[in-house]
């Protein structure tokens, strides 16, 4: 794992006016070529698919197709399940991000400006469901059960980004934070063996599980939006 999130270069347009280019930001952009790289190679792939399926690759893409499928209509229904592209790159980038610690660089979960972000989109989703099915009806629910609660509901909207964002962060730096007095306190030695299966556990178990987490949190929180008697 890399601990250290400095900046690695830092560009400038004007004299105030700069980008760092920190250990984060270099992460997300390996993140990003990877799954770009792996969605050309499935493309190109799905094109000798057969229907039924005669090779390993096209039994795996089918098998985690259905199966995230299968769970986004059963939280979402089939009505909202075209949020279920959304949400299927949302966790190959938060399950690659989590576990890409294993190879030394820094995973982006573990800056909490990322994870914010992302819980952010999913508020911003939240208003788009409730405003395509729910017409002016969702905004009148910020005002139940009276209109002197329209503050309250708008923060308690806007806070689940929040708590979607700290609770990936504070597990991903918590791993981190580990890791790194684990390799302070032991010996050089030492530091082969066991910390490699500590980095295994918080980078591939943990990492695995709290994308899964908070993409099926995400999903919840959208269908508090979606009218389900229509």
């Amino acid at each position: 794992m890399n601990f250290d999130n400095s900046v690695f270069r830092r560009i400038y347009f004007t004299d105030h006016i700069f980008i760092n280019i920190s250990q984060t930001l270099i992460s997300t952009w390996i993140i990003g070529a990877i799954l770009i790289a792996l969605a050309i190679v499935v493309r190109i792939k799905i094109k000798n698919f057969k229907p039924v399926p005669e090779t390993k690759f096209q039994n795996i893409v089918e098998l985690t197709v259905e199966m995230f499928d299968n769970h986004v209509t059963s939280i979402m229904t089939k009505k909202y399940s075209y949020f279920g592209n959304w949400f299927f790159g949302l966790f190959l980038f938060f399950l690659v991000a989590n576990i890409i610690g294993i190879t030394g660089l820094r995973p982006p979960t573990a800056d909490l400006a990322v994870t914010y972000a992302m819980g952010f989109v999913t508020v911003v989703l939240m208003q788009v469901i409730g405003i395509k099915h729910r017409k002016w009806r969702h905004f009148t629910d910020f005002f139940k059960p009276f209109p002197l609660f329209m503050p309250l509901n708008i923060i308690s909207d806007f806070s689940r980004s929040i708590s979607l964002g700290i609770r990936l962060f504070g597990n991903m730096m918590g791993g981190l934070i580990i890791m790194g007095l684990v390799y302070y306190l032991l010996p050089w030695f030492v530091t082969i063996g066991p910390p490699a299966v500590l980095s295994m556990y918080f980078d591939i178990f943990v990492g695995a599980l709290h994308a899964f987490i908070f993409v099926t949190l995400s999903m919840y929180f959208m269908m508090m939006k979606a009218p389900m008697d229509e």
